[in-house]
C-alpha cells in the first residue's frame, strides 16, 4: 500500500489523521461521494495510485464530507507546500476561483470544471463523444428500440452525457425512443442509489430494455435493479463491468486518472489553461473486457469502432449540448 498524507473531515474542519503531517509534494482533493465511489472520485484515486507505484512518491489526500470544506482545504494544502493540487468535480470551481489568486506560486488542477486564472489547469472531457459510442452499443443491443438514460445532478454537464448518447442510439436506429431522467437539483443526486433503482424501474416499465447511469454513487442503484430485472445497463466513468458480469453491457470511460497521472507526473511544471480530452486523446472511450464480451459481438464492436475513427477524423459531429443548451435527439 502506498504512503500518502489523508486528512479527514471532521465537525469542527478538516483534521489530520494519524498518518502524520503534511509533506511537499501532489495533492488531491476528492468530491462529495468519497474516493470509492466506484466511479468518477474513484477514476481520480486510481490515478494517483498508478503515480505513485510508479515512482515511489508520495501524496496528500482530502476527502471532503461537505461544499464549506472546499476552500478551507484548498488552503490548508496550499500552504502545506503540496504543488500541485488536483481537484476532482465541477463544484470546486468557484472555492478555487477565489484561492488561487492568493497562491500564485502553486498550480492547481481542476477536473470537469474552469477556471481562469494563470495557475490553474482547467481539464475538460469530450462526454458527449464516448456516451455516443455507448448509445450505439445500447440501440444495438436493444431489442425493444427503447433505451434509458438516468443522470445523477442536472446540470449542462449530465445532460451533455444524454445527448452524445441518444445521438448514438439514433445512429444506430432513427426510431429509437431514449427515455431520460435526472436524479435530482442538488450534489445529493450522485449519491442516492434508492433513487437510481426506483428511476430505473420506471424506465423499464416504459419498455427501455438497456439504461445508461451517469450518476456517481446513484448508478449503483441503476445497475443493480437492471440485473435484478434482467436487463442490460452501461456503468460510467470507471470500468463498471465486473459489477454484473453478463448485465452489464459496457461502461463509458472517462479517463480521469489519465488526467490525475499526466498532473502527478508533470508536477509544479503542469501547463496551465484549458486542456481537452476526448476520443483522440483517449480520454473517453467505451470498456470491452471478459466481463462483457458476450455482449458485444464482433459486429457491434466494428460499428462503434468506425464511429470512433470516424469522429476522431471530423467525419461524424457529435453535438455538444454545452455549447447551446440544446440536442439534435429528442429524449422522453
Amino acid at each position: 500500500m502506498t504512503m500518502k498524507t489523508m486528512l479527514m473531515g471532521a465537525a469542527a474542519g478538516l483534521a489530520l489523521s494519524a498518518s502524520g503531517a503534511l509533506a511537499d509534494g501532489p495533492a488531491i482533493i476528492f468530491d462529495l461521494g468519497g474516493k470509492f465511489d466506484g466511479s468518477f472520485n474513484e477514476a481520480a484515486f486510481n490515478g494517483a495510485e498508478l503515480w505513485a507505484s510508479e515512482t515511489g512518491g508520495t501524496y496528500s489526500e482530502i476527502e471532503l464530507t461537505s461544499d464549506a470544506q472546499r476552500e478551507q482545504a484548498m488552503r490548508r494544502l496550499a500552504e502545506a507546500g503540496s504543488n500541485p493540487i488536483v481537484m476532482a468535480g465541477f463544484s470546486q470551481a468557484t472555492a478555487l476561483s477565489v484561492v488561487a489568486p492568493d497562491y500564485p506560486d502553486t498550480k492547481f488542477v481542476i477536473i470537469d470544471g474552469v477556471v481562469d486564472a494563470p495557475n490553474v489547469r482547467s481539464v475538460i472531457f469530450s462526454e458527449h463523444e464516448g456516451s455516443y459510442l455507448v448509445g450505439m452499443l445500447a440501440a444495438m443491443a436493444s431489442e425493444a428500440g427503447i433505451v434509458g438514460f438516468v443522470g445523477g445532478m442536472d446540470i449542462p454537464l449530465i445532460s451533455r452525457f444524454g445527448c452524445g448518447y441518444a445521438q448514438g442510439a439514433a445512429a444506430v436506429n432513427p426510431a429509437v425512443t431514449v427515455i431520460a431522467n435526472m436524479t435530482g437539483t442538488t450534489p445529493s443526486a450522485w449519491n442516492d442509489p434508492v433513487r437510481g433503482g426506483e428511476l430505473t424501474r420506471g424506465q423499464i416499465a416504459q419498455g427501455a430494455d438497456v439504461v445508461y447511469a451517469a450518476a456517481g454513487g446513484t448508478g449503483f442503484g441503476v445497475l443493480q435493479v437492471a440485473a435484478d430485472e434482467g436487463i442490460l445497463s452501461i456503468g460510467v466513468d470507471s470500468n463498471q463491468n465486473h459489477l454484473h458480469p453478463g448485465s452489464v453491457l459496457t461502461s463509458m470511460l472517462k479517463r480521469v486518472d489519465v488526467a490525475v497521472h499526466d498532473a502527478f507526473t508533470t508536477g509544479p511544471e503542469v501547463v496551465t489553461g484549458v486542456h481537452v480530452f476526448g476520443l483522440a486523446e483517449e480520454g473517453v472511450g467505451y470498456a470491452l473486457d471478459d466481463n462483457n464480451a458476450a455482449l458485444i459481438t464482433a459486429e457491434m464492436q466494428a460499428a462503434v469502432d468506425t464511429a470512433r475513427a470516424a469522429i476522431i477524423a471530423g467525419e461524424i459531429k457529435v453535438h455538444n449540448f454545452t455549447d447551446d443548451g440544446t440536442c439534435p435527439v429528442q429524449m422522453q
